[in-house]
């Protein structure tokens, strides 16, 4: 058995089906990559698989954090070791199925030494966020322009710590990210990604945004922000969420915030290639979710099922 096989793609290509029936077919158990499917309670807007999927084949690092907090890449490795090792001792194989290609790479090799955080810096990179984001984007992407390609505009976090990185260090942190040195992989790994036709994967977004709001992430929504979940929290920042917060206060209608889904998901997407065409070790799949499940096996098989990290 191998160590570890992962999945990765951008949104919507369809991970989750394939990594589910990849782990019926081969014996296996899931170890979901997402940094919001972590979340109690956010299940419409995260994709979660469905009760079904999850009475058939074990899923883990599902619904393990109160979305009142912050759950971290350092959070997820460590969960995510335990989650392995218990699979593995069960004789079965672990399957990371991975959104968060930050998360995954955290898990490969390591989390990246990072320089030590600055309060004082912090507390003002925050306190010009507030005041003007656009002046704090355009400020990363001066001093590092590929970082701020990667990064969402709306994502505060991570916008922030990579200028402070910039700062601290005198270097962009991309430069840094690459100069790191990977050594030998935490687990031996096979790496396969999901690759589609633009306009397909964009159908693919836009079904799904649609089915998202359809199936009742306002009522969800609502029912969280019953519950005391601030409507500022970290986990409400995953798409769909932010925008259903729009339509709460009504500063956006329901289409409108259909469609500014579909474009934001479109680019985070867009965003997840492009990290995703930088790892050399990924075994690419042409086509989307289960409709792979024979080549997907194939190709496991043909390792002797047995991934290397060296690609």
């Amino acid at each position: 058995m191998s160590d570890v096989l992962v999945i990765v793609g951008p949104t919507a290509s369809g991970k989750s089906a394939l990594g589910a029936s990849l782990a019926e077919r081969l014996g296996g158990e899931v170890v979901s990559a997402d940094a919001f499917a972590v979340y109690r309670g956010l299940d419409i807007g995260t994709a979660k698989p469905d009760a079904a999927t999850r009475s058939r084949v074990p899923h883990h690092l599902l619904d393990v954090a109160d979305p009142r907090d912050r759950y971290s890449a350092g959070m997820f490795v460590r969960d995510a070791d335990a989650a392995i090792a218990g699979i593995r001792a069960r004789g079965r194989l672990p399957i990371v199925v991975g959104g968060t290609h930050f998360y995954v790479r955290a898990l490969l090799y390591g989390l990246f030494p990072e320089p030590p955080k600055d309060p004082r810096l912090r507390q003002l990179l925050e306190a010009q966020w507030r005041a003007d984001p656009v002046a704090v984007r355009a400020r990363l992407a001066a001093l590092d322009p590929e970082a701020a390609s990667r990064i969402a505009g709306s994502d505060r976090q991570r916008t922030l710590r990579a200028v402070e990185v910039c700062l601290l260090s005198g270097r962009p942190m991309t430069e840094l990210w690459r100069e790191h040195p990977r050594g030998e992989p935490r687990h031996i790994f096979l790496m396969l990604g999901l690759r589609l036709p633009r306009e397909r994967l964009h159908a693919r977004i836009a079904q799904r945004v649609e089915g998202m709001f359809a199936a009742g992430l306002l009522r969800e929504l609502e029912g969280l922000l019953a519950g005391g979940l601030s409507p500022n929290a970290h986990a409400l920042k995953a798409i769909g969420y932010r925008e259903a917060c729009d339509v709460l206060v009504g500063s956006l209608t329901v289409q409108e915030a259909v469609e500014r889904a579909k474009a934001t998901t479109g680019r985070l997407a867009k965003r997840q290639m492009t990290w995703l065409r930088g790892e050399t070790e990924v075994d690419w799949l042409a086509g989307a979710g289960e409709e792979l499940l024979a080549e997907a096996t194939s190709r496991v098989e043909a390792r002797g099922g047995t991934g290397t990290g060296a690609g």
